[in-house]
Formats: structure tokens, sequence, C-alpha cells
């Protein structure tokens, strides 16, 4: 337990950091260009084109296994966008953000063991009020 408390305390790399500001540029330059009400594949195409673009490596929905009781299970867990290896992207196209969205991309970076997300929600007017930064 001690581990978990005291690396959630630990600063986020600077690695890390500076793909995020990487994600969010593109994220600003797709919504600046297409607005809301797109379907969520696009954005994601667009953003994984975008992020790319920044000679960033970036998969998009990566099968992610859990390991349960010393099992790895393959179950069914997508990310939406995985840049660098560093920093989980889940992207919403909704019109109202439910608790469950931001629960799940924690759980994701528990999974995983990454400690920076984001949750970008495309569908909205300003799109600074559609993002949120999550740490693990």
């Amino acid at each position: 337990m001690e581990k978990t408390v005291q690396k959630r305390f630990e600063p986020i790399p600077v690695e890390a950091e500076l793909i995020g500001k990487k994600v969010l540029e593109a994220a600003y330059a797709i919504h600046s260009a297409l607005g809301p009400g797109l379907l969520e594949s696009v954005y994601e195409a667009c953003l994984a084109h975008k992020i790319r673009q920044q000679h960033v490596d970036v998969e998009t929905q990566v099968v992610v296994p859990v390991t349960f009781e010393g099992v790895r299970i393959e179950t069914g867990l997508w990310l939406d966008l995985l840049a660098a290896r560093l920093v989980i992207v889940e992207l919403k196209s909704v019109e109202t953000m439910i608790p469950l969205y931001e629960a799940q991309l924690i759980t994701y970076l528990k999974v995983t063991g990454l400690r920076l997300g984001y949750m970008i929600n495309f569908n909205v007017v300003h799109l600074k009020d559609g993002i949120k930064r999550m740490v693990n």
C-alpha cells in the first residue's frame, strides 16, 4: 500500500507531460477545425493523425489484458488512444459526461501502471470544458 500512495505523489515524468501537451494541442486543432457533433470514431482517427504529425507514436484501440488471481485475462478493455506508450486518451462525443467514464479511465491507468490520462469530450462548444486530466 505504501508504494501505491508514494507513487501517487511522485511527479508525472517530464516525457509524459510533454506528450500530454502534444495530445491537447492536437485536440484543440481538431476541435477548432471540425467543431462538435461528429462521431467519436471520427475524432479518434483525426486525433491519431494529428498526434503522428507531431512525431509521436500513437496506437488506437489498444487491447488491455487484466491480471486476476495470477491469470492474464483478455477482457475486451480497449484504450481509445495510447500516445508514446505513456499517456492514455479516452475520447467521447456525448452530450453529458457521467462519473462512469472517469472511473473507466482511472481503472485503465491502474491496470496499465501508467500515470497520466486525458478524457476528452469533443461534443462541447469550448473544448476546454470537455477535457479532464487524470493522474494515477
